[in-house]
């Protein structure tokens, strides 16, 4: 059944000026790192996201080794709207051949990913998993790179992302005011993990735009239950096992449940949402509809808490200096 187009809100992003739509459109899925996706399939979901009010869409060259960044730069070609309809995001020092957060190297970066995305310019160019490369050289030689890159016209917005928290306060302290506009958390914004809202109010403080991706926690929310990589410990995933059965249990999705929680956060610009097909697209608007609507199921998702309570804000180690 089709749903009827809503519309969906838009936020302001920091002090960016750009206005970004609550629920963001995850381009990881289009490189297929999830499962095999076709290009018919990943256009068809990047055209059915821009119909129903999604404007703002993420992605990196190290999704599928590129494939994400081509797919959706297919995708964007085929919407034939003027580029100012929509935000794309990107990011650079991550690859599939490893970290390089060289002045050298982001600059060839951006170039190649334009090339890709069939753009002139991107919205917003982060820097992909920092905690995995030196701050400091973030801090003295990407940035200043960055900036160079922002004068030439090919991105407009600077953004920094990963895992630990910490990294976000000792880069912000350290750049110069306004040098980052966006920072990108994920899996610090989910019905397990709530320790991103810790850090909004110091993020505004220094008028930066957040971010949060992956409300399912990277698939630990999912009926087929996370990738055999996942870092989260086994009583981590035994908790969100237990949470997704019982939303089924009670005729409820979890996966619906988590979107809506992290949307709800209205400090949190967009959520980003890893989608590969116009169903997972039609599902995720859906839910974020229905939550303007009607509000949020409160009985099932105190329930869910319940079980989730052992575990609460329990996360894992990334990068090479876990400080």
């Amino acid at each position: 059944m089709a749903i009827p187009p809503a519309k969906m809100e838009l936020r302001p992003l920091g002090n960016t000026g750009l206005k970004v739509s609550s629920v963001g459109f995850g381009a990881s899925p289009l490189g297929s790192v999830f499962g095999p996706v076709a290009e018919d399939d990943a256009v068809a979901a990047v055209r059915e996201a821009f119909n129903l009010g999604i404007n703002f869409f993420d992605t990196s060259p190290y999704y599928g080794g590129t494939l994400s960044e081509k797919m959706l730069g297919k995708g964007l070609k085929a919407l034939q709207v003027p580029r100012s309809d929509y935000i794309v995001a990107t990011k650079c020092g991550r690859y599939k051949e490893g970290f390089d957060f060289s002045a050298e190297r982001v600059t060839k970066s951006i170039d190649e990913s334009l090339e890709r995305l069939q753009l002139d310019y991107v919205d917003i160019l982060h820097c992909h998993d920092i905690e995995f490369g030196s701050l400091d050289q973030i801090v003295s030689e990407t940035m200043p790179a960055l900036q160079k890159l922002k004068q030439e016209g090919k991105i407009r917005f600077i953004g920094i992302t990963g895992l630990p928290l910490n990294i976000f306060t000792y880069v912000l302290d350290r750049v110069p005011s306004g040098a980052v506009d966006v920072i990108l958390s994920y899996c610090h914004l989910s019905v397990n993990d709530s320790t991103l809202l810790d850090l909004v109010p110091y993020l505004k403080s220094k008028g930066v735009g957040v971010i949060s991706a992956s409300p399912l926690s990277m698939g630990l929310f999912t009926e087929q239950g996370p990738p055999e990589w996942h870092p989260a410990s086994p009583e981590l995933k035994a908790a969100c096992k237990a949470a997704v059965a019982h939303c089924r249990s009670k005729g409820k999705k979890m996966t619906k449940l988590a979107v809506q929680y992290s949307v709800a956060k209205k400090d949190i610009s967009s959520v980003l949402v890893g989608m590969s097909s116009v169903s997972q697209v039609e599902e995720n608007v859906a839910a974020v509809t229905e939550l303007e609507g009607l509000g949020m199921d409160q009985e099932t998702l105190s329930e869910v808490e319940a079980i989730l309570e052992p575990v609460k804000n329990q996360t894992w180690p990334s990068g090479i200096d876990p400080k």
